[in-house]
């Protein structure tokens, strides 16, 4: 690979990464009003309140960064990037299409669940650094939330590689067949629950449960540091839908139309788990922390464990 290409890879990743999130949380907004019945922002840029997001950047910027007193300095500036870079890492490793790959790491399936788990500790180092009782206690929640949902997550996962006999997500994707649909639909279940708690999002946002907690981690954090856990939420919905439709849905293929229209595949299937993941946060309560961990130890790692038992069976029985 050529200096100029590893340049160009390193951009196409930088504009994804600071683009695609804002079309989430742009969509997030706009799907949200009408779910609700809400008009929303629609003043910014003219036309549908398009540059919303972008006034809220600004916004953002002018605040004044503020460092508790009584804070670990140190820890308390860098967190933001710890909870940040990770996404960031994880995006350059999932293929768009075969063809199409920032980084083309070997076992990138691993690479790429190793990658998103390093992201709770810019929330542990946030919660433990802003000398505050509820961001302490948002960031213990959000470890307990890891410590529950990544087993089924990487469950259903290992399924999927199970079942295509390879951990190369692009190899993955080769070996899928349409039927996986329903074949490995508990395991995309499981995996979509588990996606959603470790963002923190409806219906599993104890973590920042403002209504409790003030905003858990992130109560101490003002201008463009909090600003960079939103992005860091984005970026996780954007990587977390990509990898759910790389490993579940089939990437970039879709029957005799795949090919050099597939990384427009990809980007619209994670577009929809981007909607859906959405749709959870207007249509769902929050649960407590106690039905958070009886549905993660009780009903997805038992449902899991199923799938990947049911998945080794059938590769056993039946001939490659």
């Amino acid at each position: 690979m050529s200096g100029v290409e590893i340049v160009l890879r390193t951009i196409g990743v930088l504009v994804a990464f600071l683009v695609l999130p804002l079309l989430v949380g742009q969509t997030e907004h706009k799907v949200m009003a009408h779910m609700q019945g809400r008009l929303g922002p629609m003043y910014a840029g003219g036309f549908h309140g398009w540059a919303q997001l972008v006034a809220d950047g600004v916004k953002f910027a002018q605040k004044e960064d503020i460092t508790p007193r009584a804070s670990d300095k140190g820890v308390f500036r860098l967190a933001p990037l710890v909870a940040l870079v990770p996404y960031l890492v994880a995006l350059a490793a999932i293929p768009w299409s075969a063809a199409v790959v920032a980084a083309p790491v070997p076992d990138a399936l691993l690479f790429v669940l190793a990658a998103i788990a390093v992201g709770i500790l810019g929330t542990l180092m946030a919660g433990w650094s802003s000398a505050n009782k509820y961001s302490l206690l948002g960031a213990m929640r959000a470890g307990a939330q890891l410590l529950s949902y990544e087993l089924p997550m990487v469950l259903a996962a290992a399924s999927v590689a199970l079942a295509a006999g390879t951990l190369s997500l692009t190899g993955i994707v080769g070996q899928w067949h349409w039927w996986w649909l329903f074949w490995q639909a508990p395991g995309a279940l499981c995996f979509l629950a588990a996606a959603i708690a470790e963002l923190q999002r409806v219906p599993f946002d104890m973590p920042v449960a403002d209504s409790e907690i003030v905003f858990g981690p992130y109560t101490e954090y003002t201008g463009l540091r909090f600003a960079f856990f939103l992005l860091a939420e984005y970026a996780g919905i954007v990587v977390f839908s990509l990898l759910f439709t790389v490993l579940f849905l089939g990437g970039w293929r879709i029957g005799v139309l795949d090919g050099a229209l597939g990384p427009l595949w990809t980007l619209l299937k994670a577009a929809v788990v981007s909607v859906v993941i959405i749709w959870f946060r207007v249509a769902w309560p929050r649960l407590r922390e106690d039905q958070l961990q009886r549905f993660a130890w009780l009903v997805l790692v038992p449902l899991a464990l199923a799938q990947l038992v049911l998945t080794a069976a059938v590769v056993a029985v039946v001939p490659s």
